[in-house]
């Protein structure tokens, strides 16, 4: 792919400062109307508003906070939560659990007790009240669709990721417990043993993995989600060596499938698919992460840089990451993937900003 990029942490400072003002800026345009089961109107692009791609925002911001101490990230999680906790929570599901995360992140750091109280409620009633599959795994239902015994792999970082780091912040070790299942059950039926890539979901009606679609952004949940899962989760050492090959497994599959602009394709697999940002900017995450905490050599870590810099290619004058694809449903066919519009959304500036703010530590 030629020589590496040279990139300042200078630059890479400036180009966090503006995705975050790009995602604190997004607004739905009336592009997509998604109306709720509980006749709400669906946001999935608004900052603020409390669903999954704001809720992968927030962590993203939470991270910076964490690894730079951001005084400004601080207070801008602090006022969201303010007012959302304000106005009063949604319905419980896989996706409207997403910004719980970036709260347990503020409540570990702070011990705040504003926060207390709605974590350890929401936490409770996930564990009592989540829809399970046959096997035990939460069932991936969200704001507008039950989808009666399937599991995704968008779960794992919308609800586990949320389970272990709010478990082990509050000495809670059956949630970090219930996070390692449903690892655990997902890599079982979704991880794909010939190539370590993961297709998209299983039914359990019938029995298989719908278009047995390598899709990128699924994908992505799963290697930036395993990495934080491991450095989050205080797993017995063979739980640690297990989920350790998962992710090598799937991450040295990915580094042949990276195109010469540094991006990957929607279809991980497919040449006929589009490049696409949001999966790039977490893989890119994965590879520099993976590489600094020891789980892959150079090839990674160059592999993380060419990342970066398609995901730097892509921020546009205002702050907004560009060639992000939109809310994916669960596709019967290739073409689905392939037909799924591009808009700006929270996860695409979120997983850009961790994969910038990793940058910083490299």
């Amino acid at each position: 792919m030629g020589a590496l990029p040279e990139i300042s942490k200078d630059g890479v400072r400036r180009h966090i400062a503006l995705v975050i003002k790009g995602l604190t800026d997004l607004r739905h345009d009336g592009r997509f109307h998604e109306p709720n089961l509980d006749g709400t109107a669906g946001d999935y692009v608004s900052f603020n508003n409390w669903e999954w791609p704001q809720g992968v925002g927030l962590y993203g911001i939470a991270r910076l906070w964490q690894h730079t101490g951001d005084e400004e990230a601080k207070k801008l999680l602090e006022n969201w939560y303010d007012a959302q906790l304000s106005a009063g929570l949604p319905s419980l599901n896989v996706n409207t659990t997403a910004p719980m995360l970036a709260l347990s992140i503020l409540w570990s750091e702070t011990g705040d007790p504003r926060w207390e109280s709605s974590l350890a409620k929401w936490a409770e009633q996930l564990m009592a009240e989540m829809p399970r599959t046959r096997c035990g795994g939460f069932q991936h239902n969200v704001s507008d669709k039950i989808n009666d015994n399937e599991l995704w792999d968008d779960t794992l970082f919308m609800v586990a990721l949320f389970l272990a780091n709010y478990g082990r912040a509050a000495d809670r070790p059956e949630l970090c417990d219930e996070a390692c299942l449903q690892f655990l059950l997902h890599t079982h039926y979704l991880s794909e043993r010939e190539t370590g890539l993961w297709f998209h979901g299983w039914t359990f009606d019938g029995h298989h993995n719908f278009a047995r679609a390598r899709w990128a952004r699924g994908n992505s949940w799963i290697s930036a989600g395993l990495l934080d899962f491991l450095e989050t989760a205080d797993l017995t050492p063979s739980l640690e060596r297990y989920f350790g090959w998962v992710l090598r497994s799937q991450m040295e599959a990915l580094l042949d499938y990276q195109c010469s602009s540094g991006a990957w394709r929607t279809l991980v697999d497919d040449e006929t698919s589009y490049e696409e940002i949001s999966a790039t900017a977490a893989f890119g995450y994965a590879f520099l992460k993976g590489a600094r905490l020891g789980y892959g050599d150079e090839r990674w870590e160059r592999a993380g840089r060419l990342a970066l810099q398609a995901v730097i290619d892509n921020i546009e004058e205002d702050g907004t990451v560009a060639n992000v694809s939109y809310g994916t449903r669960m596709g019967h066919t290739l073409q689905f993937y392939r037909d799924i519009p591009i808009h700006p959304t929270a996860y695409g500036q979120s997983m850009s900003l961790l994969c910038l703010v990793e940058a910083l530590q490299h």
